[in-house]
């Protein structure tokens, strides 16, 4: 009797110790705009996969690409997390901009010269300011990643100056800043989805598009009449690794612990797939395009300045909303790369 006792009452303990996987979900969603082989897609599957395998599938978390989570509005991702729609997400700093205005500090024409410029704002104060606020506005982020520069193509002609945007139909993201810019180099800018932007540039109801090169050559852009190429480094797009705010105090502290390890883990590896054959002297992702029949052209540094120069205004304006203390420290920390 009394060993039964024992037996009842350490059965007992060991439910009250164990983590409180009782009360978490059968399934934790994570949304993305893009699926693998696209970095940011891998990045996202990398992170699920780690946290099932460190946690003995105590969180099974699994990927909804193309913002199907938001009937693919991909710039509702943000408010969908934070009001606990969706669980967690890999998102762009892009498209959760409209609700987080410091985010558009990344889509500053031309503040971004490099890779470690990048590097320079998110492993520093910036991006330690960018999670405090993102943590203010009840999402928990983790980790950074990258979907990389966003360069230019287009199917009339080369772009070296910004006269030769002038007059053209370019597809841009739902982000004010963006229509700005491109607006102000002469263009014609057109907001529209990732979804709708292939569609309209198989129409020729846009003339062209921006993207990192890592988007050009797995969605085939090439294929739909954009064989013309400027890498012109003038916004990146760093991605981030976020939780809804209750789910993440779900969690016991050591569970915390490996989805945060597990977003660093596979953030690290979606940078260096997005940077592969971009960085080191590799110029591999270049050559690759350049055998699809894609004229590409790399900017002189004088040639870049001109844009620079065309953009002013509109960084100038952009920066006084973002917060112009924020983009002060954006800018020594380039400098200071």
């Amino acid at each position: 009797m009394r060993l039964a006792k024992l037996a009842l009452l350490g059965a007992i303990a060991a439910v009250v110790a164990m983590p409180a996987a009782a009360d978490y979900k059968e399934e934790y969603k994570i949304s993305t705009v893009v699926p693998a082989p696209f970095p940011w897609g891998i990045a996202a599957e990398e992170w699920a996969k780690l946290v099932g395998e460190r946690t003995d599938g105590r969180i099974n978390m699994k990927v909804y690409p193309g913002a199907q989570l938001v009937s693919g509005d991909q710039t509702k991702e943000f408010t969908a997390m934070r009001r606990g729609i969706i669980d967690m997400a890999v998102g762009s700093t892009i498209n959760w901009s409209p609700q987080i205005k410091e985010l558009n500090i990344f889509s500053l024409p031309f503040l971004m010269p490099d890779y470690a410029a990048i590097d320079a704002l998110t492993q520093g104060p910036v991006g330690e300011q960018i999670f405090e606020i993102l943590e203010e506005n009840g999402v928990v982020p983790l980790a950074w990643a990258e979907n990389g520069f966003r360069e230019v193509s287009n199917s009339k002609h080369p772009i070296r100056t910004p006269e030769d945007l002038k007059g053209l139909k370019m597809r841009v993201v739902g982000s004010p800043l963006f229509n700005d810019t491109f607006t102000a180099l002469g263009a014609n800018p057109t907001q529209m989805s990732w979804a709708d932007a292939k569609p309209a540039l198989t129409t020729g109801a846009v003339d062209g598009q921006e993207n990192p090169l890592s988007v050009f050559t797995v969605a085939k852009v090439y294929e739909v009449g954009q064989k013309n190429l400027t890498m012109w480094h003038y916004v990146a797009d760093p991605l981030i690794f976020a939780v809804n705010k209750d789910v993440w105090d779900s969690f016991t502290p050591e569970d915390q612990e490996i989805v945060r390890q597990a977003a660093l883990d596979a953030g690290a590896t979606g940078i260096e797939i997005a940077r592969k054959g971009l960085t080191d002297g590799d110029n591999s992702a270049v050559e690759e395009v350049e055998a699809l029949g894609v004229e590409v052209v790399e900017l002189t540094p004088e040639e870049r300045q001109a844009f620079v120069d065309a953009t002013r205004g509109v960084y100038d304006e952009w920066k006084e909303k973002i917060g112009a203390d924020l983009v002060d420290q954006a800018e020594k920390s380039i400098a200071d790369r």
